[in-house]
């Protein structure tokens, strides 16, 4: 308390000071309208300034749990497209009507664990068995294909995600259809390499590659780069693409997991066949 008066004696004018200004602007807002009606405009800008900004840093903080919604409501409405049904033209029905019967299905679910600069790279996800996820299920993003789960536990799965020196996929040129293979040759995360897509066929850099559907896995139409360069010098009658990935492994946080409901009836005629 002594400590207090002291402060207060060392600073008697400036205390004074304020205290008569604080008094001459009440007497002023009381007794002259103009003068009430501008400090109020003053004190509304003020306060509605400052709770904008206590909005915006809530908001913030609240992005993380809007993201995960979000990112639910997207599983929904991709299980809803047209490219996740399958459909039969039933002979029994004497019009010509269309039943269409589900295909594809999509789990959200968030990466916890994950490399990009590594030859063999690998992903973390929190869904597991106990959510539906299993071995050979495909991966994606909302930029495009990521890659396959590979093992899970009952709440984790890890992914080979197309930067690993093992991924190969069926891929295609959207604008012709032409088939081709995606790899990843260990260097750089933002590109990998499209080969098998015939000379025969009209390229142009920036032409958007796409997943072709042969696979059992990804559905046709998934986005997976962009034509960086090509070239054919190697006289073998197909193209050598550098593409620019779709999606961004770095700044990676949250995928799909798909699921084709019918690749086990479509790996067991594959099994069927007979060997050449």
């Amino acid at each position: 308390m002594r400590h207090l008066f002291e402060l207060l004696k060392r600073f008697d004018y400036v205390v004074v000071f304020l205290a008569l200004v604080a008094a001459s602007i009440v007497l002023m807002v009381q007794n002259t309208n103009y003068q009430r009606s501008v400090v109020l405009g003053w004190t509304t800008a003020f306060v509605g300034s400052w709770s904008s900004q206590v909005s915006s840093f809530n908001e913030y903080f609240n992005l993380k749990a809007e993201n995960e919604k979000l990112a639910i409501e997207n599983a929904r409405l991709r299980a809803h497209m047209e490219e996740s049904y399958i459909s039969y033209n039933d002979s029994l029905f004497v019009i010509e009507d269309t039943v269409y019967k589900q295909r594809y299905s999509y789990t959200e679910a968030k990466v916890i664990k994950k490399s990009w600069t590594k030859h063999n790279n690998y992903i973390m996800i929190n869904k597991g068995s106990l959510q539906g996820v299993h071995p050979d299920m495909a991966v994606i993003s909302p930029q495009g294909v990521v890659g396959v789960v590979l093992n899970c536990t009952k709440n984790f799965s890890t992914v080979m995600p197309v930067l690993h020196s093992s991924s190969q996929h069926s891929v295609c040129v959207r604008r012709t259809r032409t088939n081709g293979t995606l790899l990843w040759d260990g260097k750089d995360y933002r590109y990998a390499t499209v080969t098998d897509i015939p000379t025969t066929y009209k390229l142009y850099k920036n032409d958007t590659i796409v997943t072709s559907g042969m696979a059992n896995d990804f559905p046709a139409g998934i986005p997976v780069g962009y034509v960086e360069t090509f070239d054919s010098e190697k006289n073998n009658g197909f193209y050598e693409i550098k593409i620019r990935l779709s999606t961004d492994f770095n700044k990676l946080s949250h995928v799909y997991v798909v699921e084709n409901r019918f690749k086990k009836e479509q790996d067991a005629l594959i099994r069927a066949l007979p060997e050449n």
